[in-house]
């Protein structure tokens, strides 16, 4: 099968991409608009970028419905500040509750039930249920389209880490206490339980019993 993008429909095309790139973590981003009013709201097209200076980005979609951007996008290029909260499966649900699209003046953390905690450096909460949290500062928006379901690339780079002690040591996080979530296609999840290891190469093939195929 072949697709060519211009000719089908930016939601046809959107069902390609969440179904091929899987799964995504979640970026659950908590801000606040110029009048302080907290947002919170998942985001699945979300990754790392570098560790010197640690840096993280997001993308978020205009609105198809209206063309809208995002209260999230609106928050960070107003106050240029925001926080990423690493969704764990024991609060899932109230994640989810957030992803609905609520008015500018709706504060997603009473609706959720989810719990705000004053953060150190930005103005925006941080989720006292998520075991990491990551205090960010805007360093820069790409807006790469501005049309229905277009997109801007929201790049911040961490000021500070909130790790829960339990689920760390020497900096490496055990996966099986963060039970991290991640998003398929459509309305599937999936757990990161079910994993495996495998050691990264290093040097010549030969050293690691790897024959060349023959000319």
């Amino acid at each position: 099968m072949i697709i060519d993008p211009g000719e089908h429909s930016p939601q046809n095309i959107y069902k390609l991409m969440v179904g091929a790139i899987v799964p995504r973590p979640i970026a659950f981003v908590s801000t606040v608009n110029a009048e302080g009013v907290p947002n919170l709201a998942p985001y699945s097209f979300f990754n790392g970028v570098c560790p010197n200076p640690p840096v993280i980005c997001f993308s978020t979609t205009v609105r198809a419905s209206d063309g809208r951007r995002k209260d999230t996008l609106r928050n960070i290029e107003a106050t240029g500040e925001f926080v990423v909260n690493v969704v764990s499966e024991e609060f899932a649900a109230q994640m989810n509750a957030c992803s609905a699209d609520f008015p500018p003046e709706v504060n997603e953390f009473e609706i959720s039930g989810l719990t705000p905690v004053p953060s150190d450096l930005v103005k925006p909460p941080r989720v006292a249920e998520s075991h990491i949290q990551m205090e960010c500062r805007l360093l820069q928006v790409v807006h790469v389209s501005s049309k229905p379901l277009g997109g801007s690339v929201v790049l911040g780079e961490v000021l500070r880490f909130h790790v829960d002690e339990a689920l760390c040591e020497d900096f490496r996080i055990d996966p099986d206490k963060l039970r991290a979530i991640g998003r398929m296609g459509g309305p599937t999840y999936v757990r990161t339980t079910d994993r495996f290891d495998m050691a990264r190469p290093g040097g010549r093939l030969a050293d690691q019993g790897v024959r060349a195929p023959p000319n």
